[in-house]
């Protein structure tokens, strides 16, 4: 089988990495693999991997006309049998550029917390949760698949030294070192950052608590801001922001506990570290045997009640503190439930798998399916440029900025929310 496989974008990320990860199991596995996609710091990671990589033309609107030329040439010069794409805007550009030309089979994964209704809906999907695959099915009529994300549980494991992470950041021995490890956000990760710094702000008076942020984004700036104020306050260096790390294996290690959603939770549970998993508008909960199912239903992630304050992560960490024995249990839980559910091979076989059922089954494809989605797309567009939308939306990133940089968490609609 020669396939393409096209992340949305190659920014460090975990749907990204699960995308190149997969691929290199499929060429593992004896078939074709290209990755395609917009150069960003993951082109190294695909080389690592023994991949070949073609690089995406600009991107200026979506679906992108250029990306479709290309997507359509490479498809037919490279006899492509199947193209993979991850996230929307890469499922839509391979839509009409294979798909619908070259009547090239398409799979679409989604690892984002919603179903969007961008995909058209003769489109195979595979969706990350067991609740977004149920909501999917009610309104694809191609098949639908749930799959985890994918963790190389052999590369992350509990061996991995993390002594150097916590001399480079200088967590002495008694330091409780609390790491997240995420992009810097605004959209899903700012609240559960800004929670995090503040929890350890509530603890630092009275446990010797260190918090590490590994990564990068458009709120490192004002989460600087925010960590500077903490640290002061404390006279010691409470909350440090090292940027991001292409390799996170030793940060997990050296962790007494992550803080964290997604891709990066299942990480840290790899290494057998204890975690407590965190969302949306206040939303935590400590991963172990009475939330294990909850988490498995719905991912790594949650909402919450949106209330202020960061007193129940507080209070959740202080109660990992004061209980090692909890932590080694949890720890271990974590590992085998990772190795259970998520490992990599086990993602590669069920892939590989769905791959050969979508290959066999004519593909359901409709105009209107293709028009519904270029009107949706290309209204999300229009309104992306459109200059007050420019300006509500410029106003909003910077009330969330502001309340980030300052003591008050979450903003308030009267900031421009």
């Amino acid at each position: 089988m020669r396939l393409l496989v096209y992340p949305h974008d190659l920014s460090i990320g975990g749907s990204q990495i699960n995308a190149i990860d997969l691929a290199a199991g499929a060429a593992a596995a004896g078939h074709e693999v290209v990755v395609y996609g917009v150069p960003g710091p993951l082109v190294d990671y695909i080389a690592e991997r023994g991949l070949r990589f073609i690089p995406a033309r600009t991107l200026h609107y979506r679906p992108a006309p250029s990306r479709i030329a290309q997507i359509a040439a490479i498809a037919f010069r490279n006899r492509i049998d199947l193209i993979h794409a991850y996230e929307w805007p890469s499922c839509l550009d391979a839509y009409y550029a294979a798909s619908l030309l070259l009547n090239v089979p398409l799979l679409c994964t989604v690892l984002s917390m919603d179903v969007m209704p961008y995909v058209p809906a003769s489109v195979p999907l595979i969706m990350g949760t067991a609740d977004l695959g149920a909501q999917a099915r009610k309104v694809q009529r191609g098949d639908v698949w749930v799959i985890e994300p994918p963790i190389d549980v052999e590369r992350d494991n509990p061996n991995i030294d993390g002594s150097a992470f916590r001399r480079a950041h200088n967590a002495l021995k008694d330091d409780f070192l609390i790491v997240s490890v995420s992009r810097l956000a605004l959209d899903l990760k700012l609240d559960a950052l800004v929670r995090a710094i503040d929890a350890v702000d509530l603890l630092a008076g009275s446990q010797q608590v260190k918090l590490v942020l590994v990564g990068d984004g458009p709120a490192r700036e004002a989460l600087e801001t925010r960590a500077k104020a903490v640290n002061l306050r404390h006279g010691r260096d409470v909350v440090v922001l090292p940027g991001a790390d292409m390799d996170p294996r030793p940060a997990y290690a050296a962790a007494d506990l992550v803080v964290g959603m997604g891709s990066s939770a299942l990480r840290a549970l790899a290494t057998g570290c204890p975690l407590i998993v965190q969302g949306e508008q206040a939303f935590s909960e400590i991963f172990g045997p009475g939330t294990c199912d909850m988490f498995l239903k719905q991912g790594f992630y949650g909402l919450g009640d949106g209330l202020p304050g960061a007193y129940r992560l507080a209070e959740q960490i202080e109660i990992l503190i004061r209980d090692p024995a909890r932590r080694i249990e949890l720890g271990a839980f974590g590992r085998q439930v990772v190795t259970e559910r998520f490992s990599l091979q086990r993602a590669i076989n069920l892939q590989l798998e769905i791959y050969r059922q979508v290959l066999e089954t004519p593909p359901g494809r409709r105009m209107t399916d293709a028009l519904r989605s270029a009107r949706l797309a290309l209204k999300l567009e229009f309104a992306n440029h459109d200059p007050a939308q420019k300006r509500r939306r410029k106003s909003r990133e910077s009330a969330m900025l502001a309340a980030a940089r300052s003591g008050r968490w979450p903003p308030e609609a009267s900031d421009g929310i």
